[in-house]
């Protein structure tokens, strides 16, 4: 029989929680803060993944959820405790990403305006994951001008990974049948009743 682990520990119970390697550091530490906020990411995604299952977007998603996952070990392994062979985004999984645009995009009619985020469910549900990435990638920013050990790669990852949310949140509403809805500078409240 399998022994059990606990999913709690009390050991967090004081603010702090701790990196692989043992060393503890506070819950609203900037590494803790930017990869807290890659797996809300992954969470996001995985939101849509229930809308999609089985299509070509689902499995981009999939994917990346599996990188942001590997981003997310990465940024909780101080550099000193990384082991050989350690699963890490890089140019591979930038260029993925780049050939998942090109690809999506050659399906889009080309843009002339600026979009609102929306449209359907799963579309919507994309647009949210974007600026979640963005924020992410804000936060790596700063933690990477703490701790330059970081690689540049996962920021590029993670600029490159909210283009690609926005390409396949249009063609998942394209796919639906949903009009995006472009912004209007002018746009006046409706009408009072």
């Amino acid at each position: 029989m399998a022994k059990r682990t606990r999913i709690y520990t009390r050991s967090g119970d004081n603010g702090s929680t701790g990196l692989v390697g043992g060393e503890r550091v506070s819950k609203n530490s900037a590494r803790i803060e930017t990869y807290g906020t890659v797996d809300e990411l992954s969470s996001a995604i995985g939101v849509v993944r229930a809308h999609l299952r089985g299509d070509r977007i689902d499995g981009w998603l999939a994917w990346t959820q599996d990188m942001l996952f590997n981003l997310g070990a990465e940024l909780a392994t101080p550099s000193k405790h990384r082991w050989p062979d350690m699963p890490l985004v890089g140019a591979s999984q930038i260029a993925a990403l780049e050939r998942a645009i090109d690809e999506t995009e050659a399906l889009l009619e080309p843009l002339h305006a600026f979009i609102l985020p929306g449209g359907s469910v799963a579309g919507a549900q994309l647009h949210y994951a974007r600026t979640v990435c963005r924020r992410a990638e804000r936060l790596l920013i700063s933690l990477r001008e703490q701790e330059p050990e970081i690689s540049v790669e996962t920021v590029g990852f993670l600029n490159r990974l909210s283009d690609a949310l926005f390409v396949w949140a249009r063609a998942i509403n394209k796919r639906a049948g949903v009009a995006e809805a472009q912004w209007n500078a002018a746009s006046q409240p409706p009408d009072s009743q």
